[in-house]
């Protein structure tokens, strides 16, 4: 088993490329473990369902919560610099910016002014979902700080309720016509209550663990923790790959397909980048860094999934870019993983 896990954690970006190749040509598995669903809950006046996936998301934010002391999160607190530089980033400054450049170039010189605004409404979802809670198992596999990696989760988390519709309100105003109409309505759609049930649940149930296990019990299993974290995410990722993949090709718009790609890959790398600049400019260590590059290039865009289908079914091509931020975030994370423990070893 340790032989399996040292392979694992050796060859993560290879494997991470191998689910998704995996997916499409191999769906099946996936998408049954993706329509597993185990009832629903009640939260907020909002009815949540309890899927395999969502129970999955919620291990790793568990696993993450695990290593964190009350202390970690008060010591957090009194030197906030990076956590709030860290969420004005990933919230406001990088996707709403990134958006403007893109109505403004692409949108003036793609030969379809609707494919335009399809991609813009999916920007517009990506930028208003809060951090991934997938972002933890990453930071804590190069054993980044978890602590400022849960922060920046539980922070965007919280604020959520107030900063998704101000995200898609702002970039309903770059955009026209009906695509300017469903932003504004789908700001006004509910999600508080399925974020806080799948996010902070979790994570407070793990602080709480902590407190009860002690900080020598729980680093006797951390290793176990970032094991099963690894696991966790191939599965998830092979998971939503499945889902989506086989029907992206099925008649596939290739220059559409094409354009997505390049926009969502800058838009992932100027947010990893991003995370990179921060911590140089706030003086951060390998730890911060980590925690800041993988929490500010990946996004909770199951949520956005989700929030789509229900207001846009009527424009099916906004969901490409969603999906394929979502592939290519892990992509990035496992490139860039590969480079930070290759930092460490030189």
């Amino acid at each position: 088993m340790k032989d399996l896990f040292r392979f694992l954690h050796h060859h993560f970006f290879k494997l991470v490329i191998a689910v998704y190749l995996l997916a499409a040509l191999l769906p099946g598995p996936g998408i049954w473990l993706r329509d597993i669903r185990l009832g629903s809950a009640n939260v907020l006046g909002e009815t949540t369902p309890i899927s395999l996936s969502l129970l999955l998301l919620s291990l790793l934010l568990l696993n993450a919560g695990l290593g964190i002391a009350v202390q970690d999160l008060q010591q957090l607190l009194r030197k906030p610099q990076a956590l709030l530089a860290g969420l004005l980033a990933n919230l406001l400054i990088i996707p709403l910016t990134f958006a403007f450049v893109v109505s403004n170039t692409v949108g003036r010189l793609w030969h379809n002014p609707d494919e335009v605004q399809n991609v813009l409404v999916g920007l517009a979802i990506i930028a208003s979902m809060p951090i991934a809670a997938s972002s933890t198992a990453w930071t804590q596999k190069n054993n980044g700080n978890l602590v400022l990696s849960l922060g920046l989760i539980l922070l965007s988390t919280t604020l959520s309720p107030l900063l998704t519709p101000l995200g898609l309100n702002a970039i309903g105003l770059i955009t026209t016509g009906d695509y300017s109409e469903d932003l504004h309505l789908l700001a006004q759609s509910g999600s508080s209550g399925f974020l806080l049930f799948s996010v902070l649940l979790p994570t407070m149930l793990g602080v709480l663990l902590h407190s009860v296990l002690g900080a020598k019990r729980v680093g006797q299993i951390r290793p176990v923790l970032k094991d099963i974290n690894l696991l966790v995410l191939l599965t998830l990722n092979y998971s939503n790959a499945a889902s989506v993949l086989p029907t992206v090709f099925k008649n596939p718009d290739w220059d559409l397909l094409l354009i997505i790609g390049i926009i969502t890959t800058l838009l992932c790398l100027t947010a990893f980048s991003t995370g990179w600049w921060l911590a140089h400019r706030l003086r951060s260590n390998y730890s911060d860094r980590s925690a800041l590059m993988f929490g500010l290039g990946m996004n909770n865009n199951g949520t956005g999934l989700v929030l789509a289908n229900l207001a846009l079914g009527d424009h099916p091509l906004v969901l490409l870019p969603i999906i394929c931020y979502n592939l290519v975030q892990h992509l990035v994370a496992g490139w860039v993983d590969s480079r930070l423990q290759a930092s460490k070893e030189n």
